[in-house]
């Protein structure tokens, strides 16, 4: 994978951050400060801090730790799931947002410990052919750290056991769209499986859709000369 450049560690980038924790709650797929969100910048990480009520958050409230090691600098506090926060951007330096929250289907899921199948072809915007699901342990704990950077080293989100759900983004905006999108489909998956069951793609259908899914977008903008 190639990595991606640092976000700017401007108060533009900090108030996006602190806007995407704003959107999530007005969209439902978050609750009080249970979501968090993450940026890797030039001197490591900015994260939003542990037990803030969005509304209250300020771009200077946004927290700065290390791409790895401690987060102990005895300054503000950082969320407290900040281990995967720093694992996920170790392990995919080619995505650099994280975005965490507690969606209510998502979180339907998780508690079955379901992963999503192919039920509909956007399933491809996460990297492969389903979304997976994290094996349980406790927030904060080096064990969700391993298990959420082992499930996402080919994904862009994952549902977590008990617990939520996760997404990547190569932006801040781009993030938010797949929190969405994953919430949508998770609402897709359970209400197609009342009173029947739903026709899962195959991976060739999967692997189709994923090679569709580069040319996708608008054709960039050409500058004339003169």
């Amino acid at each position: 994978m190639t990595p991606a450049d640092p976000l700017p560690d401007t108060k533009e980038t900090r108030q996006a951050l602190i806007d995407a924790c704003l959107w999530m709650n007005e969209r439902h797929l978050n609750q009080g400060t249970s979501g968090n969100i993450s940026a890797r910048i030039e001197s490591g990480i900015l994260i939003t801090p542990s037990g803030v009520p969005y509304d209250a958050l300020t771009p200077e409230a946004m927290v700065t730790i290390p791409l790895s090691g401690s987060s102990d600098a005895g300054g503000p506090k950082p969320s407290s799931e900040w281990p995967f926060h720093q694992g996920l951007h170790q392990a995919r330096p080619d995505m650099p947002v994280v975005l965490h929250a507690h969606p209510p289907y998502c979180s339907i899921l998780a508690v079955q410990r379901r992963s999503i199948p192919a039920c509909h072809y956007m399933i491809a915007a996460f990297g492969g052919a389903d979304v997976p699901l994290a094996d349980y342990a406790l927030f904060g704990s080096p064990e969700l750290c391993a298990n959420m950077a082992d499930i996402m080293s080919d994904r862009h989100g994952c549902l977590m056991a008990n617990h939520g759900a996760t997404v990547l983004g190569e932006t801040v905006d781009k993030a938010r769209w797949r929190l969405e999108e994953l919430e949508t489909l998770a609402r897709t998956y359970l209400f197609s499986s009342i009173g029947g069951a739903p026709h899962i793609l195959s991976d060739e259908d999967i692997a189709e859709v994923l090679v569709a899914f580069q040319n996708y977008g608008p054709r960039p903008v050409q500058q004339s000369e003169g």
